[in-house]
């Protein structure tokens, strides 16, 4: 098992199930011994929330007793003093998004795993009620109301009176495990009701009343309190089969005829929209019988659906060729013109052009480095290094939702317990890959330094350099074109386990090389090593 940094842990204990927790820089000096800090805008706190005070020497949690105007009340007293001269702020829950199924959901399946984990042994007892605090109040989010369409889902958020089948398909697996380390049968009954009900109606009734034209197979997006129906149906959720699954082999075998009907229809249909890349069908009567993406021009889609849809099919049938067919082309997106500085191993930029192949924003959507973990880890060894190790050393960054390409600082000052729980994931399930190649590369490599190329058009700009094992040999007369001004010992080739991209820069033993080509070496369809001839970099 990996090793999670703390703040990953204390960030899911302290405020799951909070969507997100932002920052507000203190307004004036706090001084210890006192509870009242003074914050630049006192309208994002609410009295109980969870909150860390923090500058650049200490940090401390607390709980907030009252807000007046930006004036925060704290019900203990500080600790130590925070300056705003050394950057002080408080972070706290999002009160515009407040508390949510998906975040809850997340959290527990992090701490499920945490429980069993050497890492987390002292912290057994709060792990264990933390995860019964998060199990019972998804409880209260669900519609227990047999009249009711909904009957058997989740509120999105604790505001919300729509109830989405994905959060059902979120909810279901960590109420198992819930149930698996608790043995509490509320748990189970619930994940068994949102399975057999909620996600049932979901697939059957549209069709019944009339909300679709016909019966598709897939779960319309959500239904309201009132019945009111949201008619799209999303391949996102493919995740759903995750949950449907568990409760077929394990936990409701007597009905899983049933479950087993509901998974073959879902995939039936979303398997096309799917491989091809669309975010949703809208159905007649309401919609135009057509797939659907975002932008514009309708070649655009987000990272996260596609993620998590990918996870559910390839737990639901494994390395299929639907499976290879999506994760192949999302990772051949590469760095434009635009976005030199994007590396597809790291995990999927937030938004993705799949027309043109390059992405659509600036930013990573991190959640993608945890939600791709199983799947790398069992299916590209290379990449899943790559990520697990550009996730540790930028741990601090990461805990935010959008790393930007070129320096991981954040494209906005907000942390997601999404993002934050899925990513925890990878860190505790990270296994070092075992390959024929790396034992090579132990005996016969050396130490060389990578630099990610960040900019490249009217001059190049590297990242920070990243710790590279590679066997180097020289490439004979017949292996290159030799350019003018240069011989033929400037160039090398470079064997690594990890991927470089064309333009990278490697440094070795004091002289820096410019990556001219890359080639993987595959079998069965997965990357085991990577030749990458160099060109010396020459002064001038």
């Amino acid at each position: 098992m990996g090793t999670v940094p703390d703040a990953y842990f204390q960030f899911v204990m302290h405020y799951a199930p909070y969507y997100y927790v932002v920052p507000t820089s203190l307004a004036a000096d706090a001084a210890a011994g006192q509870r009242n800090v003074t914050v630049a805008d006192g309208s994002k706190f609410q009295a109980d929330f969870p909150v860390e005070i923090k500058d650049s020497a200490h940090s401390e949690w607390g709980e907030v007793e009252s807000v007046l105007g930006n004036v925060v009340t704290l019900k203990s007293n500080l600790a130590n003093s925070y300056f705003v001269s050394k950057a002080a702020l408080m972070e706290g829950p999002d009160p515009a998004f407040g508390r949510g199924t998906f975040a809850a959901a997340f959290a527990i399946e992090f701490l499920y795993e945490a429980y069993s984990s050497e890492q987390f042994v002292a912290s057994q007892p709060d792990i264990l009620a933390k995860i019964d605090e998060l199990a019972d109040w998804l409880l209260t989010q669900q519609c227990i109301d047999p009249s009711r369409a909904a009957y058997g889902g989740y509120r999105s958020s604790e505001s919300a009176t729509d109830y989405w089948s994905i959060d059902a398909g979120r909810a279901i697996p960590a109420l198992l495990k819930a149930y698996q380390l608790t043995a509490d049968p509320a748990y189970l009954d619930s994940a068994k009701l949102a399975g057999y009900n909620f996600l049932y109606t979901m697939q059957q009734q549209p069709s019944v009343l009339g909300v679709h034209d016909r019966y598709y197979g897939g779960f319309a997006q959500y239904v309201t309190i009132t019945d009111g129906w949201s008619q799209p149906i999303a391949v996102e959720n493919l995740y759903c089969l995750i949950g449907l699954k568990m409760l077929a082999e394990t936990y409701d075998t007597a009905n899983a005829a049933h479950y087993t009907a509901m998974m073959a229809d879902l995939v039936g249909f979303l398997r096309e929209g799917f491989e091809k890349l669309w975010l949703h069908f809208d159905p007649l009567p309401s919609g135009d019988d057509a797939w659907h993406r975002i932008g514009i021009n309708n070649t655009e889609i987000y990272d996260d659906p596609i993620s998590f849809a990918l996870l559910g099919l390839y737990t639901y049938e494994g390395w299929s060729n639907s499976c290879q067919r999506v994760y192949n082309y999302v990772q051949s997106i590469r760095a434009s013109g635009q976005y030199p500085a994007y590396i597809p191993d790291i995990c999927w930029p937030g938004y993705i052009d799949v027309t043109t192949r390059f992405p659509a924003c600036p930013y990573y959507d991190g959640v993608t480095i945890g939600i791709l973990w199983k799947i790398r880890r069992e299916r590209d060894p290379p990449g899943y290094k790559l990520a697990h190790d550009i996730a540790e050393k930028y741990a601090d960054e990461f805990l935010n939702w959008g790393p930007i390409f070129t320096d991981y600082s954040p494209i906005t000052p907000a942390k997601a317990m999404a993002n934050v729980s899925w990513i925890a994931r990878m860190f505790l399930n990270y296994q070092e890959p075992a390959t024929q190649f790396l034992r090579v590369l132990k005996s016969k490599g050396e130490a060389v330094l990578l630099y990610p190329v960040r900019q490249a058009v009217e001059t190049v700009d590297y990242g920070d350099p990243l710790e590279l094992q590679a066997v180097v040999s020289q490439l004979k007369a017949e292996q290159v074109l030799i350019e003018p001004g240069y011989y033929l010992n400037d160039y090398l080739a470079f064997y690594t386990f990890l991927p470089v991209r064309s333009h990278d820069k490697i440094r070795r033993q004091g002289e820096d090389y410019e990556v001219q080509t890359v080639t993987p070496f595959t079998l069965a369809n997965q990357r085991l090593y990577f030749k990458s001839t160099a060109r010396r970099l020459l002064t001038s």
